[in-house]
């Protein structure tokens, strides 16, 4: 497959979830312990981080990431032991929910017409299902 690729979200209920940018988020910090690092190195502004950080300290029963505020002994973050498995676990289920589409997403694949559309700008079809 060349471009095409299974994005995993998790829904846990309204307002709670983890998908691929809060997992990428965790594996920055991971590598470099720093939660203002692991967002510069995504793109994204420390406050976004650290939202997104307490988002999921919030969702779950243990905290995902435990950080050291700043001053002369200098700062940082890591991964919580349940952190670290969260990681884990949305990595496994993500590669089974891979292997387990390969087959029909290659059919879907193979059903594209052969060149992109007209416009240059590549457009967001997803539709997001209204709450009833």
């Amino acid at each position: 497959m060349s471009d095409t690729r299974l994005t995993l979200r998790v829904d846990f209920g309204p307002g709670r979830s983890i998908g691929p940018g809060k997992i990428r988020l965790l594996e920055a910090i991971d590598r470099t312990g720093s939660i203002s690092q692991a967002g510069r190195t995504l793109g994204m502004s420390y406050r976004r981080a650290w939202l997104l950080i307490d988002d999921m300290n919030q969702c779950f029963l243990h905290p995902v990431v435990n950080a050291r505020p700043g001053g002369s002994q200098g700062g940082g973050a890591a991964l919580t032991e349940f952190g670290a498995e969260l990681v884990r676990d949305y990595r496994a289920i993500e590669t089974a929910a891979e292997v387990a589409a390969k087959k029909r997403l290659r059919g879907l694949e193979a059903a594209l017409q052969k060149s992109a559309p007209k416009s240059a700008e590549p457009r967001k079809t997803s539709i997001r299902r209204r709450k009833p």
